[in-house]
C-alpha cells in the first residue's frame, strides 16, 4: 500500500489537476467535474480510448489548472474543446465513493455570499 501511495504522489506531482479515487474495490484517475452532497462526477482517464486523446486530455487539464482559478469545472471553461471527452464522464454515489488524493471541485462553493457595499451620498442643503 505504501508503494502505491508513492506512485500516486508521483502522478500528482506531474499532473496536479488529476484526482485519484476509489469506488468499491475499483480505483479511478481523472478530473473531478463536480462533487455535491449525493453525487460525484469525474472525467475518467481510465476510460479514454486512444493515446492521442489521453495526451490531449492531459494537455487540456494542464491548461485548465494553470490558467483558471480552478473553481469552475473544466468542461465549462474549455467548452467545445473538451466535449470530446464527454463519453469518459462517470458519476458515482458518494456513499461508496472515496477521494484518495488530489483536488475536488464543487459548484456549491461558487455561491459564496458576497458582502454588499454601502453607498453613502452626501446631499448639500441649499437655503
Amino acid at each position: 500500500m505504501n508503494q502505491q501511495l508513492e506512485h500516486y504522489k508521483k502522478i500528482l506531482a506531474s499532473f496536479p489537476f488529476l484526482t485519484i479515487t476509489r469506488n468499491g474495490d475499483q480505483e479511478y484517475v481523472g478530473i473531478i467535474q463536480n462533487q455535491d452532497v449525493a453525487v460525484s462526477s469525474m472525467y475518467s482517464y481510465n476510460l479514454i480510448r486512444t493515446a492521442g486523446e489521453k495526451n490531449q486530455f492531459l494537455n487540456l487539464g494542464h491548461e485548465w489548472w494553470w490558467e483558471t482559478n480552478r473553481k469552475i469545472p473544466i468542461n465549462i471553461v474549455l467548452g467545445k474543446r473538451f466535449e470530446l471527452f464527454r463519453y469518459a464522464l462517470i458519476s458515482f454515489s458518494n456513499r461508496d465513493f472515496e477521494i484518495l488524493m488530489g483536488p475536488t471541485l464543487s459548484l456549491h462553493n461558487l455561491s459564496e455570499k458576497r458582502v454588499k457595499r454601502k453607498s453613502v451620498q452626501l446631499i448639500r442643503k441649499v437655503t
